[in-house]
């Protein structure tokens, strides 16, 4: 199993769509016991917020996000954790809007120290 996300700060290794997360996203990630949540905010995003679970190295979790023009958004996101060789965390996600249309997949990575 992949090291704990437990104070770790990742961010998207490409952009999204136009109003999405992208390079310029943080997430600050929490764990414990399973529990994963993080507070997540740059670019179109003024506020996200996450919570899941975590059995092994799979992530399965809600988003909810605040974006710049004003407007709130949600969804599930299902992702895969894997340590890259330098140590840093990735995450393989595939994830899809709830209260939207629209799918898709992103590689989130922990950011360098």
């Amino acid at each position: 199993m992949a090291r704990s996300l437990d104070g770790l700060v990742l961010s998207p290794v490409a952009d999204q769509a136009p109003g999405q997360v992208g390079t310029r996203t943080r997430f600050a990630y929490r764990e414990r016991e399973g529990r994963i949540w993080a507070a997540y905010a740059g670019g179109d995003v003024v506020r996200g917020h996450l919570v899941g679970t975590r059995e092994g190295d799979t992530l399965d979790f809600r988003y909810v996000q605040l974006k710049q023009d004003g407007t709130t958004s949600g969804g599930h996101c299902v992702s895969t954790v894997t340590e890259l060789p330098d140590g840093r965390v990735r995450l393989d996600e595939r994830w899809e809007w709830e209260s939207q249309e629209g799918s898709g997949t992103s590689v989130v990575e922990e950011l360098p120290t």
